[in-house]
């Protein structure tokens, strides 16, 4: 009976943890300031229970269960599209929730697995694979291969990945080295330290407390570091400042694909547009609009709609980015695109979709923009307009509008941060002597999800990507978080979430790269790779020298 209450006891802590671990990755309901430190203690745990786990498997099955509850949790709002806007029965959403979920558990299921098949062992004796710090690198190296594991295959989904619990700690300017994935190497590196000093073993196989001590002079070393590294400028101003005007339309979602409600969007985006300029502010420069503000294919509109969009153009002698479905009449494929419209452009090159600015989504989001195969069946169980969209390029030039180059992506396609690196290390074309991008655009509609932790994660991740490259990033969504983000990840301002509004910023674009724009993501997954492959060596030593007949 007794052993029956401790395993029901581990599991529920297991569960308990990894629930709590899925609010570090947004303020509310936690605070800022704590998101870094409840998830070093939830991860502590996590690897205590792993170190302790009997076997390899037993270490796999405790991660996945504190992965089911992590992903349920931190991903709570996918029923929300399911349900409400899917029309998906309840139970059939909270199905497929927890079906994902429990999939994505598996990679902390490996990082946990791999941990204890290549390195600390509590049923063996202490060998050099039990040293504090070495197995803190295991577990950090396991963890971010995992991670990165989960961000790549079949598409990849890198949401709630650990970095980004760290966007205000002294562990994010790391990201400007490594990446995100860098700040959840130190993060599953410190996490380690704090198991150690908390376990306790009786029959002291792990290392003693005092080493675990130096581990932890370590871990606080890494974050004055990471303080150091804040001070950095990686990046030089280029050009000046240039006024921006971000709409957020708060159209219901609802209603937005339903051909009654389709004049009546269009009517509150132009007037938003058209909202006269503050006293002793600058003209806008370039308005910018959410994803698909426009809820049809150009063609589709009528003409007298996409010249009162010039107009406004003239009028405010600005360029036009909105999000909007391209359909292209040559081969019948369709984009979701980001197209310009300037004073100079004309109604024929709108519905043809040759503006000359233009960018379209090369990361697409399964379900939602393309249909994995063997899916229809689960798409067919919700009412969302979807389809087959076609992929853009990977490398396409940013907007110019003055004397500043901004790079635009679309939706989710800004928490992938490896990809967002071509469009700053662009070289220099005949019209411009500046070097890529020196501005990043989120056009997004998260309207799917309501008014849920998903928009201020989505937030956070922005703030990740100017930490990372250095640059500002501007965001122009349905519903929120619509803002202005400078190179450094600090916020200069933000509309209500949920809430029609203008928003008028001035930013300054930046020229440089940071050593993450350099490399990409390949520092972090090569260091993982490195601590990995040295732990199998080292095991394989191990067992030699402790089985030499077998």
């Amino acid at each position: 009976m007794r052993h029956f209450w401790l395993k029901w006891r581990l599991a529920f802590g297991l569960l308990a943890a990894g629930a709590t671990q899925a609010l570090t990755y947004a303020p509310e309901p936690l605070p800022s300031w704590s998101l870094s430190f409840v998830q070093f203690a939830t991860m502590a745990l996590l690897v205590a229970w792993v170190w302790r786990a009997p076997s390899p498997l037993h270490a796999a099955r405790r991660a996945w269960l504190f992965g089911l509850a992590h992903f349920a949790v931190g991903l709570y709002w996918l029923t929300i599209s399911m349900h409400v806007y899917g029309l998906m029965p309840l139970p059939i959403a909270i199905i497929s929730l927890l079906a994902l979920s429990g999939y994505l558990s598996l990679f902390i299921a490996l990082a946990a697995w791999l941990t204890r098949r290549f390195g600390f062992d509590p049923t063996r004796a202490p060998n050099a694979l039990s040293a504090p710090v070495w197995a803190s690198l295991i577990w950090a190296a396991a963890w971010t291969f995992s991670e990165w594991l989960r961000a790549n295959l079949f598409t990849g989904f890198p949401w709630l990945s650990s970095g980004y619990a760290h966007v205000d700690s002294w562990f994010a300017p790391w990201a400007s080295l490594l990446g995100v994935y860098g700040v959840s190497f130190i993060t599953a590196f410190v996490a380690a330290v704090i198991a150690g000093l908390i376990m306790k073993d009786p029959q002291k196989r792990v290392a003693s407390q005092p080493s675990y001590a130096m581990a932890g002079v370590i871990a606080l070393m890494i974050g004055l570091l990471g303080w150091g590294l804040g001070k950095i400028n990686w990046t030089q101003p280029v050009g000046s400042p240039i006024a921006l005007r971000l709409i957020q339309g708060n159209i219901e979602q609802g209603l937005k694909f339903t051909p009654a409600h389709l004049q009546e969007a269009i009517a509150q985006h132009l007037k938003l547009a058209q909202t006269p300029t503050p006293t002793n502010s600058p003209t806008p420069a370039a308005i910018l609009l959410p994803e698909t503000v426009l809820a049809v294919f150009q063609h589709q509109l009528a003409p007298s709609v996409w010249q009162a969009w010039i107009e406004v153009a003239k009028q405010q002698s600005a360029t036009l980015l909105m999000g909007s479905a391209l359909f292209n009449a040559q081969d019948r494929s369709y984009t979701n695109s980001v197209i310009g419209i300037t004073p100079d452009t004309t109604v024929e090159q709108v519905q043809l979709a040759a503006t000359g600015l233009r960018y379209d989504k090369h990361h697409l989001v399964p379900f939602g923009e393309f249909i994995p195969w063997g899916f229809r069946w689960f798409v067919d169980l919700m009412s969302i307009p979807m389809g087959d969209f076609h992929r853009g390029a990977k490398s396409q030039p940013p907007f110019l509008v003055k004397d500043q180059h901004i790079a635009a992506n679309i939706c989710y396609e800004d928490i992938f941060g490896d990809e967002l690196l071509s469009a700053i290390t662009q070289t220099p074309n005949t019209v411009s002597t500046i070097s890529g991008a020196t501005i990043l655009a989120n056009f997004s509609n998260l309207g799917w999800f309501g008014d849920s932790w998903a928009l201020r994660q989505h937030w956070q991740m922005a703030r990740m990507r100017s930490i990372e490259t250095s640059r500002p990033m501007v965001r122009a969504t349905n519903t929120g978080v619509t803002g202005a983000i400078n190179q450094h990840g600090q916020v200069i301002a933000t509309l209500p979430t949920h809430r029609s509004g203008v928003l008028d910023v001035s930013v300054q674009g930046q020229q440089g790269t940071t050593p993450y724009a350099r490399v990409g993501d390949w520092a972090s997954l090569l260091l993982s790779l490195a601590i990995l492959s040295a732990a199998l060596l080292m095991k394989a030593r191990v067992d030699k020298r402790q089985h030499p007949t077998a």
